[in-house]
């Protein structure tokens, strides 16, 4: 059955590269609604945008999306991940401005929020994308990849210089609450060095050391170090499941991401629409329905959310 939130849910913070205050009150949906955004800041064009996948457009180190009235909301993907991590399939996000509030950089305090105020389940079946072939996107050392699989798993892997990085690879089956417990804490991360480039070109105007994992060299210069030894890579998969649930609708399928960013995950999923006979909608039966990402989760989850 598909699932929306009990009641609104509000958040209040500053975007990551805008550095402006933002109020944003996620309110619920019937079914068959989907996920929208609503910019209600904005008078005399449309200002209703659809999370989906086609509706993304170009942007640097996040995801932005937007309708055709030009009405845009940036740094979609950690809420979405919440919401799909949390099994929420029908959700309204209205929003006073053009980013999506970082909070801590990770996912974890929209998933708190979400869970603590609780999720209605409605009387509609939910329908999952299943992969029935590979589909694949490259670009130099960066690709990405979805296969067939009964459930949705993600595979990642990370290479960074800096040895506060390094190599790094996790590989998680998203079934069951797997991703509150395993991933919805980790931060946003980046290189001190690509801080400062991304402030002088007006860029991470309100980033900080409270809303990322920054990084110089071997050392970790966010006070209190890391929450995961692999916070990086477990971030990585984050994201990867935020775009990812700008499907439309929960994947049954492996993706595998080497080096690969927003961008690159939203080639993969143009690609694979691109391509009818690589997928097929189905109507999910009480067994697939509980290998979903949001099966079961409940407040005792919480327990594992920083």
């Amino acid at each position: 059955m598909q699932v929306t939130l009990k009641a609104p849910v509000g958040f209040s913070g500053t975007g990551l590269h805008s550095g402006r205050p933002v109020r944003m009150t996620l309110r619920p949906a019937s079914a068959e609604y989907g996920i929208w955004f609503r910019r209600t800041d904005v008078a005399g064009r449309d200002g209703l945008i659809p999370a989906r996948w086609d509706a993304v457009v170009e942007a640097r180190l996040c995801t932005r999306i937007a309708n055709a009235a030009g009405v845009e909301v940036s740094t979609v993907e950690h809420l979405m991940a919440a919401l799909a991590g949390c099994g929420v399939h029908n959700a309204l996000i209205e929003i006073d401005g053009p980013e999506v509030p970082i909070l801590d950089g990770s996912a974890a305090p929209f998933v708190r929020a979400i869970l603590a105020r609780g999720l209605v389940r409605l009387e509609a079946p939910v329908r999952a994308l299943r992969v029935l072939e590979p589909v694949e996107v490259r670009d130099g050392e960066a690709w990405a990849r979805l296969a067939p699989a009964e459930t949705l798993e993600i595979d990642f892997a990370i290479d960074f210089a800096d040895a506060a990085i390094g190599r790094q690879r996790k590989a998680l089956s998203l079934a069951n609450g797997a991703f509150v417990r395993e991933l919805a804490d980790s931060r946003t991360f980046c290189r001190k060095a690509d801080v400062d480039a991304m402030r002088a070109s007006g860029l991470a105007l309100g980033g900080s050391y409270e809303n990322a994992v920054v990084v110089d060299g071997a050392e970790v210069l966010t006070p209190g170090g890391l929450r995961h030894g692999d916070e990086p890579v477990r971030h990585k998969m984050l994201d990867a499941l935020g775009d990812l649930a700008l499907a439309g609708a929960p994947i049954l399928g492996r993706y595998t991401g080497h080096r690969a960013g927003h961008a690159m995950t939203n080639r993969l999923l143009r690609a694979l629409f691109a391509r009818p006979q690589a997928f097929r909608m189905t109507v999910c039966d009480a067994e697939v329905e509980r290998r979903l990402p949001g099966a079961g989760v409940g407040r005792d989850d919480l327990l594992a959310v920083a």
